[in-house]
């Protein structure tokens, strides 16, 4: 039976994948379908049977034809959600590297209308380093945390998983879609979150980090280090109206194509 607290909501989830055939099936079998409508997966150009996996399974799936990038890989997940008519939006690594078991806490935040952006943190307790998050990622979590907190006056325990939940006002205010297309997109979107005023939550979740599991190495964490500064950089200049910035003034339907705008409100029709 779904919850109560539901009411008429539809809840998605969004997979952006690459190279998850090994682990799929395990991260997909855990997700409460008495809570979840539909799940929906976007493959990335996977060289291993990902898509053969997805399709077995029933989900829905989306293949691009070219590799488009994490960050790209989210626009077409977030758009195709908001065509399914979604109210809420779990994006959750196929990876199992997130206990997709957590989807109930991840949505309630946002089914009870205390927040339109809810992160699953691993830094809530003590059990990252336990959990097998290599020490230098660890370290430089902290420190990009701390800085980002610094730039936008708030408290978070993390602000780099890969585990988010979503309302539909919120991915229908950001215009996500003109972000990059790496993986600097995920702190674009916080970024965008606190520049349009959207209350936000965090949900206790274990780490996990094994062979199967996503995980980009040292120079690819350095460069998105830069990266992450250079947002945070950019975030402050609009803030304080030293230079703007179209991401964090426009709204989702100034920048997509009209096409895309009716069939995100068709969804919902």
């Amino acid at each position: 039976m779904k919850s109560s607290s539901r009411k008429n909501n539809k809840i998605v989830v969004v997979m952006p994948a690459y190279n998850a055939a090994k682990t799929l099936e395990k991260t997909y079998k855990d997700i409460p379908k008495n809570i979840v409508d539909r799940v929906i997966l976007v493959d990335d150009v996977s060289k291993d049977d990902t898509v053969e996996v997805a399709k077995h399974l029933g989900i829905k799936t989306i293949v691009h034809i070219q590799n488009k990038g994490y960050g790209g890989n989210q626009k077409t997940c977030y758009i195709e959600a908001l065509k399914e008519g979604a109210d809420v939006i779990v994006m959750l690594h196929p990876d199992y590297q997130y206990d997709s078991r957590l989807i109930p806490e991840m949505v309630s935040p946002i089914l009870n209308g205390h927040a339109d952006f809810v992160l699953g943190s691993r830094m809530l307790g003590a059990g990252a380093l336990r959990g097998g998050m290599p020490f230098y990622k660890y370290v430089s979590n902290k420190v990009l945390t701390f800085i980002e907190n610094e730039c936008f006056g708030k408290h978070y325990s993390e602000l780099h998983t890969g585990f988010r939940a979503y309302s539909r006002k919120l991915l229908l205010t950001i215009p996500f879609t003109i972000n990059s297309d790496d993986f600097v997109f995920d702190t674009e979107v916080i970024a965008q979150v606190e520049m349009f005023g959207f209350h936000s939550s965090e949900v206790p979740v274990p780490t996990r980090y094994f062979k199967e599991a996503s995980s980009i190495n040292f120079a690819r964490s350095l460069k998105y280090g830069f990266a992450t500064l250079r947002v945070m950089a950019q975030f402050l200049m609009h803030k304080w109206g030293i230079k703007k910035y179209d991401k964090f003034s426009r709204t989702l339907t100034d920048v997509i194509s009209p096409f895309y705008a009716r069939q995100i409100k068709k969804g919902k029709g």
